[in-house]
């Protein structure tokens, strides 16, 4: 992977943007939904040897920018996403032994002429980048593109929970 250069910059927002150039289209989509629905303003270019690279680097880029914020942060977080018919679940948790779980099997399938363990491979390298224990679950759905969707929003809606503060807890009332 010597080949490989990554720049990333990711900064929380009102709304989500992202610019992203790792060279795949299909990638670069998946990328900029879970930003939207994170609310992160992310830039993130690859200038990759091969494919295979290039979603490695990106992920492991991606989660090594997020670590400080989810340490900051709450440091969990979770959400259930749809996108057209799929559904799509993830939580996750800072800080312990990074892996991704998840139900998922692409490895035949095909979108934009790329196999989809491309996610797959993208959101391992996230967990590991970002020490998390990442659990993702397709609910429902059978079209790629839409399963693949719902996924990754579904991360990012859980790493914007995750990046953002807890919410304070009220202060106990005593009960009269």
């Amino acid at each position: 992977m010597t080949g490989t250069q990554t720049g990333v910059r990711i900064r929380l927002a009102e709304e989500g943007s992202a610019n992203v150039a790792t060279g795949l289209p299909v990638l670069d989509h998946l990328i900029s939904e879970l930003a939207r629905t994170a609310r992160f303003k992310v830039s993130l270019e690859v200038a990759p040897d091969s494919t295979d690279e290039a979603v490695a680097a990106a992920g492991r880029a991606f989660g090594a920018e997020l670590s400080p914020r989810l340490e900051r942060g709450a440091g969990s977080g979770w959400a259930l996403v749809p996108a057209d018919e799929a559904l799509a679940s993830a939580a996750l948790e800072f800080g312990a032994a990074p892996r991704l779980v998840t139900n998922v099997d692409f490895s035949g399938q095909r979108v934009g002429g790329l196999t989809t363990d491309v996610a797959s491979r993208f959101l391992k390298e996230l967990a590991e980048g970002a020490r998390l224990n990442l659990h993702v679950r397709l609910l429902e759905g059978t079209d790629p593109q839409h399963v693949l969707t719902a996924i990754f929003k579904a991360v990012g809606a859980a790493l914007g929970q995750a990046c953002r503060p807890a919410p304070a807890d009220p202060p106990d009332e005593e009960v009269s």
